[in-house]
């Protein structure tokens, strides 16, 4: 039994046992970031940061049999602002001729930007090894974050953004940072990328300010550039059938391509719906969906499980183990999105 919820601080130690096994850099194996994550997250969801654009939420998967954290996936509000700017390179083609050799080149161009008034990004995608495959728990994360955004669509950006891993190397290095990024700051990928989540100012100050032609990387480099890993493959598709596109950038770290949808016309967002719950049991699985609720608890404001149901008109019924899993009763309203 499954249950999608916002992060609470009680949740540092699960936090910390899936961190210690994947230790990515959306979930770092480090305690004060983990503090930090969480801290912003439970002021987001309680309205305590009073601009929407500055709030970050995390989701977490929790398994109800074991009590255990099984997966992770967040939303930042809007990623690039004046004081942090989002970071990427734009990635164009540039061809050459000459006639006196009748020599014709086409180059893969990259260029530095910043983008000052940035994206909803949802990101912070993290599943337990253990359990993929076994109830969709990727596809479970990945969903709940357009459910919130739809719900609460005045606090998010008119475009969202999905920065995805490319292929790396067995030992977790990106050979895009290794050619470039690793020879302008002498920084690993990771020490980069940890610091620019405090200050970008080293990038901006280090990295090459003119157009970069990735013909002077190895072979293997340039083909990467704009490509997905093939742990991201499904990932990629998924995004691709809601409406989300590669928009000629890929991260500067990483070289992850980054995909974008104008966040009225993501298919779940618009496909949202509110309900009434009724009184009566699901005596027959329907459609399957991401069925939502929010309360006033202040230890647990969110709540979402995927379960069979049957929407007719403004009314959903549910099998009584998600209505009380959800803890609602007949006549409360609850969100919905299709999961299959």
């Amino acid at each position: 039994m499954l249950l999608l919820r916002d992060v609470a601080k009680s949740d540092l130690p699960g936090l910390q046992r899936l961190a210690a096994v994947l230790n990515t850099v959306n979930l770092p194996n480090d305690e004060k970031a983990l503090e930090s994550i969480i801290d912003t997250s439970v002021r987001s969801f309680a309205g305590r940061i009073r601009d929407p654009a500055e709030r970050e939420y995390l989701f977490v998967l929790e398994d109800l049999r074991t009590g255990t954290l099984v997966g992770t996936s967040m939303i930042i509000a809007q990623h690039g602002t004046r004081e942090a700017p989002h970071v990427f390179l734009e990635v164009s083609k540039r061809q050459t001729y000459s006639a006196t050799v009748d020599k014709h080149f086409e180059h893969t161009v990259l260029s530095i930007a910043y983008n000052y008034d940035g994206p909803t990004e949802i990101g912070g995608l993290v599943v337990d090894p253990e359990l993929r495959g076994q109830g969709k728990p990727g596809k479970q994360l990945s969903f709940v974050r357009f459910l919130f955004i739809g719900l609460h669509r005045n606090w998010f950006r008119d475009t969202v953004l999905a920065e995805l891993l490319p292929p790396l190397l067995p030992n977790g290095k990106s050979l895009l940072w290794e050619a470039l990024g690793k020879k302008f700051t002498g920084m690993t990928y990771l020490e980069a990328d940890r610091l620019s989540r405090q200050n970008k100012e080293f990038i901006k100050e280090l990295f090459p300010a003119s157009d970069i032609y990735a013909t002077l990387f190895p072979d293997r480099t340039q083909k990467v550039i704009g490509r997905v890993g093939p742990e991201t493959e499904g990932v990629k598709k998924m995004l691709e059938r809601i409406g989300f596109r590669y928009v000629e950038r890929i991260d500067p770290f990483d070289g992850g391509p980054h995909f974008e949808a104008k966040t009225e016309d993501v298919s779940l967002i618009r496909a949202l719906r509110k309900c009434k719950v009724l009184e009566k049991d699901l005596e027959h699985d329907m459609e399957i969906s991401l069925v939502a609720v929010e309360r006033k608890d202040p230890d647990n404001r969110f709540r979402c499980v995927k379960t069979p149901t049957r929407i007719d008109g403004g009314t959903i019924c549910l099998p009584g183990w998600a209505r009380e899993m959800l803890g609602v009763q007949p006549g409360d309203r609850v969100a919905v999105i299709p999961f299959e």
